[in-house]
């Protein structure tokens, strides 16, 4: 086969040709598609967030069995049954850590929560399954959430201000806030009588 120059640049040219159609096609690709599809998936892993909430060294996993009032209390604030009555937590001196799940429209959202001294210290969004409402995994949403504690009716203390079209995401977030402040304070109370 003899190739001369001007066959070596037009099969260049082609192939040149080709890629650039290839990466136009990828860019418009990716400025169609809903971005939902991007914003889906976990951001941290509760393992992560856990040892960054104790810098130093990470204290020993615990359990708090729901039942009794307690449950009826978390059962009202969720607004549904309860599915596993055992849930785990992490604490530390003043400092608690929970993660938790709750269903946003169909798919559950995984929040971690550390609390300092009874009030939230912050709130963060590991994982996000839904096709809506994933705006609340950002900072602007999620620092509403600072220094909230609990008034003496068991809810939060401040308003945390929704988002349009993430409302039952917000709702998620705002009923794990209040359980694991509920939870904690329960801890914190059956230490105190110790």
């Amino acid at each position: 086969m003899n190739f001369n120059n001007s066959t070596i640049v037009s099969k260049t040219t082609s192939i040149v040709k080709i890629k650039i159609i290839a990466v136009k096609f990828l860019v418009i690709l990716l400025l169609v598609q809903p971005t939902y599809l991007f914003a889906k998936g976990t951001y941290q892993q509760p393992e992560d967030f856990i040892s960054e909430a104790f810098k130093e060294q990470q204290p020993e996993e615990k359990l708090i069995l729901i039942k009794g009032d307690l449950l009826k209390q978390v059962e009202k604030i969720l607004q549904h049954r309860l599915k596993g009555k055992r849930i785990r937590y992490w604490e530390k001196d003043n400092r608690s850590v929970w993660v938790l799940e709750e269903i946003g429209k169909k798919k559950p959202i995984t929040v971690g929560i550390i609390i300092d001294n009874d009030s939230i210290a912050q709130l963060k969004v590991l994982a996000f399954r839904e096709t809506r409402g994933w705006e609340i995994r950002y900072p602007f949403f999620t620092k509403q959430f600072n220094q909230v504690s609990l008034t003496a009716d068991k809810t939060l203390s401040k308003t945390i201000d929704g988002i349009s079209g993430a409302t039952l995401s917000v709702r998620a977030l705002r009923k794990l806030a209040n359980i694991a402040l509920l939870l904690n304070s329960t801890t914190q109370n059956r230490i105190a009588q110790k």
